[in-house]
């Protein structure tokens, strides 16, 4: 069974920040996500999810592979290869994997405008090295929403979020509906 972590920040650059680190800890398997989403709300109010994996472009050169592969078959590589990419493309567009792509966008109509959001799905981490490597990002956001158990949300509260009332900044943090 898999968590769902959001973290909402002032700007999108901390939020960026905490998604690299996210990563770097994948890598060093202190952590395995299964999804990883920056959502950021623009100063108009647009909200933007940037990803970590472009389905679209994976499914294209996938679909490239596997069509130039049949076409050789029948003789007809640059078609089957056209034809491949384009039907890769299309399955890749219609994916949702991971976190819904609604469920976030409503998440950043929560946000301050100008603000940030990491969504995370995580499948499994060792917590406590992963908090302590998290240490840059101690006080600087709020918890949005969990599917955490109680004692560790609040865990992950007291780790990150800035103290009731006040942003990182001290200015006042507008509450945010759980989504």
């Amino acid at each position: 069974m898999s968590d769902l972590v959001i973290v909402a920040f002032p700007d999108e650059a901390t939020a960026q920040s905490l998604r690299d680190e996210l990563m770097k800890l994948q890598k060093d398997y202190l952590i395995e996500m299964e999804d990883v989403v920056v959502v950021t709300r623009s100063a108009t109010g647009d909200v933007k999810l940037h990803q970590t994996v472009n389905l679209t472009a994976a499914g294209a050169v996938g679909g490239t592979m596997w069509g130039a592969l049949i076409g050789l078959l029948f003789l007809n590589p640059l078609l089957g290869a056209a034809v491949g990419a384009g039907a890769g493309a299309l399955s890749g567009k219609l994916s949702d994997i991971g976190i819904n792509d609604n469920f976030m966008k409503e998440v950043g109509q929560s946000l301050d405008k100008g603000g940030a959001a990491v969504c995370v799905l995580i499948r499994k981490m060792t917590a406590d090295k992963v908090l302590e490597r998290l240490s840059a990002f101690h006080h600087k956001g709020r918890i949005i929403q969990t599917s955490l158990s109680k004692e560790q949300e609040e865990k992950l509260k007291a780790a990150v979020q800035a103290p009731e009332g006040l942003d990182p900044k001290g200015a006042t943090v507008m509450g945010a509906p759980k989504a």
